[in-house]
């Protein structure tokens, strides 16, 4: 499960980093704040994808770097009035297990995949209290050495054919089984693919590899820190890098190991 992120990185550097061409420039060249410590569905968001040139089709596939919405819309959707699209619950996650069955999924699977660039995810836990009641804690998941996760995802393009209107580009983050230590703060989590796979998995010209889609490998998940944070992140409205600092349990320093339980 992936419901809440954290994401710092400048589309620009990331398009230096990835040797890609960065498309997320708005009208007239703006752009949305790079930094962004409490994502939520809906939210605006990075994604590479690979694709041809519309002028030259038959050129090798660029990565581009582009700015969806999160939470995937199928094209199919239906339009609630004009240049808008109907309602419904935002599919931000899809289960890598099942995707390809999915009719809102298995189009995407076949030709539209992506990564999304993140610091880390968040995932709360419930946890006894001082008060003697549950609690829901939350935890950030985020490299230990400091470096950035990429996330599988899948992307759509949606029109209104009966409006004059720019396309809706969105995004939905895999999920699969969750590895290690990881397990105990939730049984699913974001399915990490690591550089060696990015290639197999962007190709926009060949189905995507099984294996891509297994649970992440022992040591990657090995390499994740689980961190205790501030319940400010329980709030979409709150943001900044506060919301990604350790912060001590009930008892104990901030720094100690954290065990959970």
């Amino acid at each position: 499960m992936c419901g809440r992120y954290a994401t710092t990185v400048d589309p620009a550097l990331l398009a230096v980093e990835l040797d890609a061409l960065d498309e997320t420039s708005g009208p007239g060249g703006s752009r949305e704040p790079a930094e962004n410590y409490n994502v939520a569905p809906t939210d605006p968001v990075l994604a590479v994808v690979s694709r041809h040139s519309h002028e030259h089709p038959d050129d090798i596939p660029a990565r581009r770097i582009r700015r969806m919405r999160w939470g995937l819309l199928p094209s199919w959707t239906k339009a609630s009035e004009p240049g808008v699209p109907a309602r419904g619950a935002p599919l931000f996650n899809a289960r890598a297990d099942t995707a390809a069955t999915k009719p809102a999924f298995r189009s995407a699977l076949k030709t539209k995949r992506a990564l999304v660039p993140m610091d880390g995810w968040y995932e709360w836990l419930t946890e006894p209290a001082t008060t003697g009641k549950a609690a829901k804690v939350p935890y950030f998941m985020t490299p230990a050495d400091g470096s950035r996760l990429y996330a599988a995802g899948l992307w759509s393009v949606w029109r209104d054919r009966e409006a004059d209107t720019a396309p809706l580009l969105s995004v939905t983050i895999l999920t699969t089984d969750s590895v290690g230590e990881l397990q105990s703060i939730h049984d699913r989590m974001p399915l990490i693919l690591t550089p060696d796979r990015w290639d197999r998995w962007l190709d926009p010209d060949a189905d995507a590899p099984g294996d891509l889609l297994d649970p992440i490998d022992a040591a990657v998940a090995a390499g994740i820190e689980i961190r205790r944070v501030s319940d400010r992140v329980n709030s979409v409205r709150n943001d900044g890098p506060e919301l990604i600092a350790p912060v001590a349990a009930p008892g104990s320093a901030v720094g100690e190991q954290i065990t959970l339980l």
